[in-house]
């Protein structure tokens, strides 16, 4: 089951373009959107929720098509955002009020109850909360109505991190019963490392890989060696590079096949998603 289907998805501005983009995004699981600034997650989250209007392909979210069933998507998915949507002059419980009518189920006892574990008083105005209670209140939001789907982008930007961990112990329960599903979109990918299954690499306006989190990390290596390696041939192993007086490292989309040319001469590490995105967009557009 597929929590989000995107298939084809194109949007061309003047000076960028999402290029024929088809992602599912499962069911059950936390999907992380990566890639370097301007890669298109934020273009791609906007299409989802249909703030933007793709010029062509599809979207079908918990397995309604967008933008016709559009109504009856809002009613169960959530979104937690970067930016703050709300009325700054308005007190939480004021802007709640305006909110809670929107949704068919709507729990009062569980935004109250969020509203506590999170220290958030009713009384508050939005402009006095911080980026921190901004984010907890558009949690609280969007559990209340018990989201079938949180989407979730550059929620984790600007915050201390101690709230980073709680937010992401909180989705890693949130999804325990495998009804729930999350796309989070973040370039702090360390935050992706500790709690995603899944992640989607976007690049340039296109797809390199959607994949469990764990196939990733275990097919690409970061190879660390002397300059006297790298020649016209072994170059073309790796997706990205960076030469140093002392030698180069390097992004090699094969564990197997640099493990076999660069054996002894060389150190082969695990990459983080950090490393896949820096070298990926240092390579150009030279993919996986």
């Amino acid at each position: 089951m597929n929590a989000i289907e995107l298939r084809n998805l194109t949007k061309t501005y003047p000076l960028f373009k999402v290029d024929n983009v088809s992602l599912n995004v499962k069911q059950g699981y936390i999907t992380g959107l990566i890639g370097p600034n301007g890669a298109g997650k934020s273009t791609l989250i906007k299409m989802i929720i249909g703030l933007i209007r793709p010029d062509s392909g599809s979207i079908k979210t918990l397995g309604n098509e967008m933008p016709s069933q559009e109504i009856n998507i809002k009613q169960r998915i959530g979104i937690v955002s970067d930016e703050c949507f709300y009325y700054e002059h308005l007190t939480i419980r004021e802007m709640k009020k305006m909110i809670a009518p929107f949704y068919k189920r709507w729990d009062e006892k569980k935004f109250n109850s969020f509203l506590e574990q999170f220290e958030l008083s009713p009384k508050k105005k939005i402009e006095d909360l911080s980026k921190g209670m901004k984010i907890k209140f558009s949690l609280a939001i969007a559990l209340s109505h018990n989201a079938e789907l949180l989407i979730m982008d550059e929620p984790t930007s600007g915050l201390d991190p101690v709230f980073r961990r709680e937010l992401l112990d909180l989705l890693s329960d949130l999804i325990q019963d495998e009804t729930r599903s999350i796309i989070f979109s973040t370039h702090i990918t360390t935050d992706l490392e500790r709690i995603a299954d899944y992640i989607a690499f976007i690049n340039q306006g296109k797809l390199v890989f959607n994949e469990t989190k764990d196939d990733v990390l275990e097919r690409y290596t970061i190879v660390k060696g002397d300059m006297e390696l790298l020649d016209s041939d072994t170059r073309d192993l790796f997706i990205g590079i960076r030469e140093t007086a002392v030698g180069f490292e390097g992004l090699a989309r094969n564990k197997e096949e640099a493990e076999r040319l660069f054996g002894s001469f060389a150190l082969l590490q695990r990459p983080s998603l950090e490393d896949l995105i820096y070298f990926t967009a240092k390579g150009g557009r030279k993919h996986a």
